[in-house]
């Protein structure tokens, strides 16, 4: 078929099966957004290119699509490096198309000229500069192929704006050939049958789930896995909702404000069994103490991550869904699992007394709506079920301590990077890509303001996202450290102004709510939850709350700080 380069791109698109871009247009692009138009391909038009980038990110993390982003050149462009480097880091699959001036006007200073593709090497898996409008079906293919196999992450493609108008003849390519670029899937069985022995000669066994084990879809390996060998486990933060929090055999998420029985079971461990994680410094505090009594075994597909953070004992390289598969064949040929279960009495035992001894918990304030309270009334009217979405702070944990996660999937949050403004942008592209579900975005005021424009996105296309803010009016987790350690110097955190969110959210067509008392809570909630839009609620909390416990800086993971009753 003859056609130009913008109507390529978009039967591209088709192929791939792409249900909705998110993106914003500008000069470089108008020729491509012409053609959307043309073919009335599935838009979102967010208000910020940084809203369209969480956006296609939170579409990507909720339904293991690849989200797909359309930006024009130069500010346009690098207004989507933090929403890159979010994904990045999370190894969230994108497709990102941004427009480039024209071929003769490249490296020429031109009106909105970016090196787009030299900004982003560090932060993408893979980018491309297209100057050919030949190229194009061959590129878009091995984006789409880059960014979901093996590890996955962000792939940008940077089109020259006259590549759009030109003509092609377009066929697209069925299969993709990369020289040194074959994701490995399957790996040495060997390892495993090593791994095994080790597994049965150890009396404190544990299964460090993270957040690979969602992305590759692989927690039901995992809970099978956890059922035949009854191995306690604990989890990262992108690994909550891999096996349901109720599960007695979870011991929680580790870390800085990990639970008390997941840190001092890793402190304990004979073996740690890391299925998916990064092993980030959040995770281990004082890396050479950490987990000192166990071996590690590291579960990845990426082998850089190797001994990157961790000495690891036995790697085991592949994907989860090979090597989850074969160890779960493994475990059920070859163990006695019940006399495994029954060794493995005492340990349990001192896991469950860890966790009765110091549950999380809070200390209830007299005339005070406290956060831990809006999570938990959140957790009890949904039943666990509703997807997740945080920005990051003290909004963050306390979603990841007192909300209990029953699924894959339902837990988007920036882990790796830590990006105030996600939460808003990303549970708007959640509710897009999981139109049944009940979204809920659990915010801050500092990371709502980041990027408050996308209430109106939200208002314009009516999604029924419930946004909570936790609203204290400073920028709580960085105040919390320069409480704890800076001598109360609160240096320019006070976020007290004159800004009424209820009134902005009404403004941008988002109905708004506020609540100052406890026993308003609830039945704020029970009415917001019900509604059939989008409904934004401001609850006024304290300033000074903290999210405990909590593992300094430079300290062991049995070094807790620990607080609430």
């Amino acid at each position: 078929m003859r056609m130009t380069g913008a109507q390529a791109v978009v039967e591209s698109l088709k192929k791939e099966s792409v249900e909705i871009i998110f993106g914003y247009p500008g000069g470089a692009v108008l020729t491509l957004y012409d053609a959307l138009y043309e073919s009335e391909y599935p838009h979102i038009l967010t208000r910020h290119e940084q809203g369209a980038i969480h956006a296609a990110d939170g579409y990507a993390r909720a339904t293991g699509k690849p989200g797909v982003v359309m930006a024009t050149s130069g500010p346009g462009a690098t207004n989507l490096v933090t929403g890159i480097a979010t994904a990045y880091m999370d190894s969230i699959p994108l497709v990102i198309i941004t427009g480039q001036v024209a071929v003769s006007l490249i490296g020429r200073d031109s009106f909105q000229e970016a090196d787009i593709r030299g900004i982003t090497t560090p932060i993408t898996k893979h980018n491309y500069l297209v100057k050919k409008v030949d190229e194009l079906p061959k590129v878009l293919k091995e984006a789409f192929h880059i960014a979901t196999t093996g590890r996955p992450g962000p792939v940008v493609v940077d089109i020259a704006k006259d590549v759009f108008a030109a003509e092609i003849d377009f066929y697209y390519p069925e299969k993709v050939e990369l020289r040194g670029y074959h994701p490995l899937y399957e790996g040495d069985e060997g390892v495993l049958e090593r791994l095994a022995v080790e597994m049965e000669k150890a009396r404190k066994p544990l299964l460090f789930v993270g957040g690979g084990v969602n992305l590759s879809d692989t927690a039901p390996e995992v809970r099978a896995l956890v059922e035949l060998t009854g191995f306690p486990l604990i989890t990262s933060l992108m690994g909550l909702g891999a096996v349901s929090d109720d599960h007695p055999l979870n011991f929680g998420l580790v870390g800085m404000h990990g639970t008390y029985a997941a840190n001092m079971a890793t402190t304990e461990c004979d073996l740690l069994i890391g299925i998916g994680v990064r092993f980030d410094d959040r995770v281990t505090g004082l890396l050479e103490q950490f987990a000192p009594k166990a071996k590690v075994v590291h579960f990845d597909i990426d082998a850089a991550e190797i001994n990157k953070n961790v000495r690891t004992d036995i790697r085991v390289l592949g994907h989860l869904k090979w090597s989850l598969s074969k160890l779960v064949d493994i475990s059920r040929d070859k163990f006695d699992c019940e006399a495994m279960q029954e060794q493995m009495r005492p340990w349990l035992g001192q896991l469950n007394e860890w966790r009765s001894e110091n549950p999380l918990s809070y200390e209830a304030r007299a005339g005070q709506v406290m956060p831990q309270a809006v999570i938990e009334i959140v957790d009890e009217l949904t039943q666990g079920d509703a997807v997740i979405v945080t920005d990051v702070g003290q909004n963050q944990m306390w979603a990841a301590q007192f909300y209990h996660f029953k699924n894959p999937r339902s837990w988007l949050t920036s882990g790796g990077l830590g990006t105030m403004g996600y939460g808003l942008p990303a549970g708007l592209g959640a509710q897009v890509g999981c139109p049944n579900k009940k979204v809920v975005v659990i915010t801050g005021d500092g990371g709502l303001m980041m990027n408050c424009q996308e209430l109106d996105t939200v208002a314009k296309f009516n999604l029924p996202v419930k946004i909570m803010v936790l609203n204290n009016q400073v920028l709580g987790m960085v105040a919390q450290w320069q409480r704890m350690f800076y001598g109360g110097r609160y240096a320019h955190t006070n976020m007290e102004g004159r800004t009424d969110l209820v009134k902005l959210a009404e403004a941008m067509g988002v109905p708004g709510m506020r609540v100052t008392q406890p026993d308003e809570v609830r039945r704020t909630l029970q009415e917001a939850l019900a509604m059939p839009g989008p409904v934004l609620v401001d609850f006024r909390i304290p300033s000074d709350e903290d999210v405990m416990p909590m593992v300094p800086g430079g300290a062991r993971l049995d070094q807790m700080v620990m607080g609430g009753k």
